[in-house]
Formats: structure tokens, sequence, C-alpha cells
């Protein structure tokens, strides 16, 4: 799956490749592999953003095709707890059916460690960020791990009003 969540599928497809799903269902999903991915991260001792999926229309038919989208952080705990839950991220993504894409410091000013990466098993992509201190931006003043989890673009059933959805 690319950044923009596109992806080959199992199931139920139509001809643009997007197999139809209902949106809670969906989201759902999205909570699923988030959760999952909490899991792997390993820090139950850690604070974690509250808001759940939300939905955003995709660009190739925005009537009738959309995707989820489930950001979050870890926090509340040290940046060495940080380090080592995105180290086990890392470790853990491969052995359950994941795929790293890529992984090394992003383009931020700080240079953080980040890693995206896709199922092999779901139409999901995560990407995570390292926000703490670096040679490049030595006091992170609240350091966290940044998780996004996107999905794959569905298609809407028939008569759903992806306007009213979010």
């Amino acid at each position: 799956m690319d950044h923009k969540g596109h992806s080959p599928s199992s199931g139920s497809q139509t001809a643009s490749g997007s197999p139809t799903l209902d949106v809670d269902k969906a989201r759902d999903k999205a909570k699923a592999a988030s959760s999952a991915i909490y899991e792997m991260i390993g820090m139950p001792a850690a604070k974690v953003t509250e808001p759940g999926p939300a939905i955003a229309t995709c660009d190739e038919d925005p009537e009738h095709l959309y995707k989820t989208a489930h950001p979050w952080s870890v926090y509340g705990v040290s940046e060495d707890a940080l380090k080592a839950g995105f180290q086990r991220l890392r470790e853990e993504l491969p052995k359950k059916g994941w795929e790293i894409v890529e992984y090394g410091p992003d383009n931020s000013k700080a240079k953080s460690l980040a890693l995206t990466a896709n199922s092999g098993k779901d139409r999901f992509s995560v990407h995570a960020v390292l926000m703490v201190s670096t040679p490049t931006h030595p006091h992170e003043k609240d350091p966290l791990l940044s998780v996004n989890v996107v999905s794959g673009c569905w298609r809407a059933p028939k008569g759903t009003d992806l306007n009213t959805r979010y």
C-alpha cells in the first residue's frame, strides 16, 4: 500500500479495486489494526490519546470511495521507554505479516526516527514517528510515539452519504 492508501486486496471488489464495506465496519477494522499495533509497542503504563478512526473520501471517486485514518499517540513515559516501544514495533511488525517499506530519520528539523509498514493481510498501512530528543533537537518537551493507521479505499454501500459521515 502506498502513502495514499492504495493497495491490492482480497474480498469482494468493484471495478475500481475497492471492496464494498460499511463505514462503521471499516472503523472497527481500523480500531482492530490500531489495537494490534498498540500491543506490539508493549507499553501498558503509557498514556494513549483517545480519538477514534475518522473517514476521508478518496480522490479518485469522492462520492463513493473512502478510507479510514486513525492517528493516535503514546506518551507519558520516559524517552527510553518510548525508544524501546518503537524498537519492539519495528521488530514485531514483520512477525505479524507487515512489511516495513520505509525506516530511518524523517525530513523534520529534529530528524525523528520513523517507519512505514504495509499489512500483508489487510488493507492498512501504519506510519510511526518517534518524537524524542535527537542531536538536532536536543530538548524534546513532549516526547511521544506518534502512530497513524490508514486504510486503503473502500467503496461505501449504495445509499451511503459520505458527506455526513466522519
